[in-house]
């Protein structure tokens, strides 16, 4: 694991910004207009599009989004530069070392993103989206930790019912991509669908948190935003999803999407890891999980970015028993070589944010108390 050069990383940061440039070109017309819209005391960007019916308003994205606002105001000035995007991409991958994902998954998640998902504010989660973490924090990560074959992406309900948008049609939209796409019926509601596959087995999930009673473990959950399709809900997952970064998936002429902020993916991972069951398929999944927890986690710590994973951690710790049990049992499932780094790095963390990093599951002397 090391860092990448200021130059490659300078580059990235450019492709994150020109694939959101050229998102809005695609997204919003120049016959089109951007308005402002209150919404709950907060300002959120709508666009205007006049039509044969009448005007069709469509959510862009929160007033106080920097990068979203500042796309706003240079709408008129964008232009198309897919060919010099696919240039940044190809650099970036073959130069850098930064990892692309393989073909059809980088086909499925630009399919999303151009049908809306993103600036509907949903955020791309799971392994595809620990693809990006290498260029977010400029650090080549082990291979192993990248490999996925299918492809997850969440979105809080309240967002969903509020933004007053909507996808295409989720079949259409995936069918777009490989015609063999079918909905697969949840097992708690034979009415909805949270998943779909393809004839090769490739899967593509949509989750939402569960804050709320147990009652709604296990039951999907209807998604206006989601043309059609509902999400499973999962514990855990809003503290995942809080706060997401922009970033570029290094496929094509780059694919704007929204992740989880990174150190919120590695304390996550671990909460996970101790949630899989006993069987070889969770054994080998939580192996995954609590691989990416360390990496991850040593990572932000290279990159001076403990404090950020510091403070992640002490949220997750302070939100209960069952999230500090689920950290603990989320540690021992890491190898010893690289539980050292991952812990130094929280305890180095803990203390930059003045904080005693024996009110957090670890002894005098940094090992933490499994």
């Amino acid at each position: 694991m090391r860092e990448i050069d200021l130059a490659y990383r300078t580059l990235y940061a450019e492709l994150c910004q020109r694939s959101l440039d050229g998102a809005f070109e695609a997204d919003f017309p120049i016959a089109g207009r951007f308005v402002t819209v209150p919404v709950n005391g907060r300002a959120y960007w709508y666009f205007d599009l006049p039509g044969p019916d009448g005007v069709k308003r469509r959510y862009v994205g929160p007033k106080h989004d920097a990068q979203v606002t500042d796309c706003v105001e240079r709408f008129q000035t964008i232009k198309g530069d897919l060919k010099a995007r696919r240039k940044l991409v190809s650099t970036l991958v073959r130069e850098a070392g930064l990892p692309a994902p393989e073909r059809f998954s980088g086909d499925v998640v630009r399919a999303l993103s151009e049908a809306g998902l993103f600036r509907l504010r949903g955020v791309l989660v799971g392994t595809v989206a620990f693809q990006c973490y290498p260029g977010i924090l400029g650090v080549r990560l082990p291979n192993a930790a990248l490999q996925t074959g299918d492809a997850d992406f969440a979105q809080f309900h309240s967002v969903s019912a509020a933004v007053d948008d909507s996808l295409p049609p989720m079949l259409d939209v995936l069918r777009s991509v490989d015609a063999t796409f079918r909905d697969l019926p949840h097992q708690a509601d034979g009415r909805r669908s949270t998943k779909f596959r393809n004839a090769k087995g490739y899967e593509v999930e949509f989750l939402t948190p569960n804050r709320g009673s147990a009652d709604h473990d296990g039951k999907p959950a209807g998604m206006p935003a989601l043309g059609g399709a509902a999400a499973h809900p999962l514990r855990f997952l809003d503290f995942l999803i809080h706060e997401p970064v922009r970033a570029v998936l290094l496929y094509g002429g780059g694919v704007n999407v929204v992740v989880p902020a990174p150190e919120r993916f590695a304390v996550h991972k671990l909460i996970v890891a101790s949630r899989r069951r006993d069987d070889p398929l969770g054994r080998l999944k939580r192996d995954k999980d609590a691989l990416q927890a360390a990496v991850l986690g040593q990572a932000l710590a290279m990159t001076r970015r403990a404090r950020d994973l510091a403070t992640a951690y002490a949220e997750a710790w302070g939100r209960g028993p069952a999230w500090r049990q689920a950290l603990r049992e989320g540690l021992t499932f890491v190898p010893t070589k690289a539980r050292t780094g991952l812990v130094a790095g929280i305890v180095d963390g803990l203390m930059e944010i003045g904080e005693d990093p024996k009110e957090f599951g670890f002894d005098a002397s940094g090992k933490p108390r499994l």
